[in-house]
């Protein structure tokens, strides 16, 4: 698979995060339908450090990573708790899910409302959790790349757990290792749920961060040599286990 550029798209002077986009023109909307409304002049603006937009709500590839205070036009909600933007005259789709808002006109917030969409659909937490651990398995056998962050090109530790919570479940998590976990909530090992992170630690600082997937197995990017695999959840001594799924 050829690589794919990944733009990325910041909230800081002379970085373009206030993207320019051709206004629409045709759209109407006194408020959200049921599954799908037009919106005007609404902005979706990323709250989370930063968020993957995707070029199709089901199974789509990520067109651009938005990092905070980025500024997007709305085209209309699609259902599902989705909508479409505008991104620089392509378009993407983004999930509602507490990492952007969605702001009116006139200052309005109707983010709830577009999450709303969602809520009667939504699978539980045990489908969730399986479909984000389904997800990660696709990756088995992909290259592990130091500062890698996409398993279809390479990627390491904790750029793969990044990838796959973002991208499998809609949780935005930090980049390193480290930082991975000092976010969501502890756990113990019994109380250990697929689709939680498993942090190891060498020289008493976190240095490597696995998803534990059920049956006593995880799910990591391990090595040059062996890639993306399975192993056993205490093949190495675990320091943390953290939900930061948030169920």
């Amino acid at each position: 698979m050829s690589l794919k550029m990944i733009r990325t798209i910041g909230f800081a002077a002379m970085c373009g995060a206030m993207m320019a986009v051709q206004p629409f023109t045709s759209f109407a909307a006194p408020g959200l339908q049921a599954n799908t409304g037009l919106l005007q002049n609404y902005k979706a603006t990323v709250l989370a450090d930063s968020v993957d937009v995707k070029t199709a709500v089901e199974g789509g590839e990520v067109l651009t990573e938005a990092l905070q205070g980025a500024t997007f036009q709305v085209a209309e909600t699609v259902g599902d708790g989705w909508v479409r933007l505008d991104v620089g005259g392509e378009t993407g789709y983004l999930p509602v899910d507490g990492n952007i808002s969605i702001i009116g006109p006139n200052g309005e917030d109707i983010t709830k409302e577009v999450q709303s969409d969602s809520t009667a659909a939504a699978p539980s937490s045990d489908e969730r959790r399986q479909n984000l651990v389904n997800y990660a398995l696709q990756f088995v056998g992909g290259r592990y790349r130091y500062g890698g962050s996409d398993p279809h090109s390479g990627v390491d530790c904790s750029g793969f757990t990044r990838y796959v919570l973002q991208n499998g479940a809609g949780v935005s998590v930090a980049r390193s290792s480290r930082s991975q976990a000092n976010q969501g909530q502890a756990v113990s090992a019994e109380q250990m749920r697929p689709g939680d992170l498993v942090f190891y630690a060498g020289g008493g600082s976190i240095d490597h961060v696995a998803m534990y997937i059920g049956n006593g197995q995880v799910v990591h990017a391990s090595t040059y040599r062996t890639g993306i695999k399975t192993s056993p959840w205490n093949y190495r001594a675990p320091a943390k286990i953290m939900n930061v799924i948030g169920d």
